[in-house]
């Protein structure tokens, strides 16, 4: 099956969930009786819900309501959540973002920021050195023979933007390659090409990568580093557009204010990925942020953005 096969679907899934939710998780004034937040558990999905406990209990009292926090095992399957109305919120990478405002129905409140502006991370294209590979130009002259895999298909870093510079410089990673697929996570994709299961793999280089150094499951000169990427904006916290206005303020605010008020909270879960948050919040993003983004999508062939 083609790469493309599983965008399609994922896509054709979100169309036909969109209209699915009935609105009955909120009262009349559109405030719900408990804020659920979904997101990707991860890699490591028991390290991520202990990271961000504190930070729930944070949400709980701020917001005076129960507070909890919906895990998915993919991006998509977010997106599904929010269109079905089965959570009221959600953190979103930029891809997925992207993919869930082709209809319309939420708003960004924040995303984290470093000194006041969004915080920037990097996808990155690499190899093992068991493969011979040192440049972009030895992946082309050999790409006939060489097996690629991205991240999950709605991830921005482990998807949308290597595949964007692959089609830029004349390689369709549909057709290009030996073999081409999605390893799953941002760790599946390290991972796989760590134990040579595949030649070359996508992924993000400061959040995913150093991650997977800084615990000890690889090292840095276990890889090739063949390509990175211009800096990429990051994940977004949006909400569902059907809630009272007033309470999506609220819910701004305190994620605006958690490095202030409560930071053991905050930092214990940003530390999970950035190994320094002192100078790290979350700061209001608006939509057109995105933008950029939403243009490598669409400039892609046969990855246009539905209307």
């Amino acid at each position: 099956m083609k790469a493309f096969a599983i965008i399609l679907f994922a896509l054709f899934t979100l169309a036909i969930t969109s209209g699915c939710g009935n609105g009955s998780d909120l009262d009349a004034n559109g405030v719900p009786k408990k804020l659920v937040i979904g997101m990707y558990g991860g890699d490591k999905p028991g390290q991520t819900k202990e990271a961000i406990e504190p930070l729930r209990l944070y949400l709980q009292k701020q917001m005076g309501m129960e507070v909890q926090f919906f895990f998915t095992t993919d991006y998509t399957a977010v997106i599904q959540a929010l269109r079905s109305k089965k959570i009221q919120m959600a953190q979103l990478t930029p891809f997925a973002y992207i993919l869930a405002t082709q209809r319309p129905g939420l708003t960004p409140i924040a995303t984290l920021g470093l000194d006041g502006k969004p915080a920037l991370y990097h996808s990155i294209i690499f190899t093992t050195p068991k493969s011979g590979l040192k440049t972009m130009d030895d992946v082309k002259a050999r790409a006939k023979t060489l097996s690629l895999c991205f991240a999950d298909p709605a991830s921005t870093s482990g998807h949308l933007i290597p595949r964007a510079y692959l089609t830029s410089i004349g390689l369709n990673p549909d057709s290009a390659f030996k073999e081409t697929m999605f390893a799953g996570s941002h760790a599946a994709s390290i991972l796989s090409v760590k134990s040579g299961k595949v030649d070359i793999g996508c992924s993000t280089s400061d959040l995913a990568m150093d991650k997977l150094i800084r615990e000890g499951d690889v090292k840095k000169e276990d890889f090739v580093i063949l390509w990175t990427s211009p800096p990429i904006i990051n994940d977004v916290m949006t909400v569902r557009d059907d809630l009272n206005k007033d309470f999506i303020k609220k819910i701004q605010d305190a994620y605006i204010n958690a490095n202030k008020i409560d930071y053991a909270s905050f930092n214990k879960f940003v530390k999970l990925y950035y190994p320094h948050t002192e100078n790290m919040s979350y700061i209001a993003i608006p939509d057109s942020a995105y933008n950029g983004l939403r243009k490598i999508a669409g400039n892609i062939k046969d990855l246009k953005l539905n209307k």
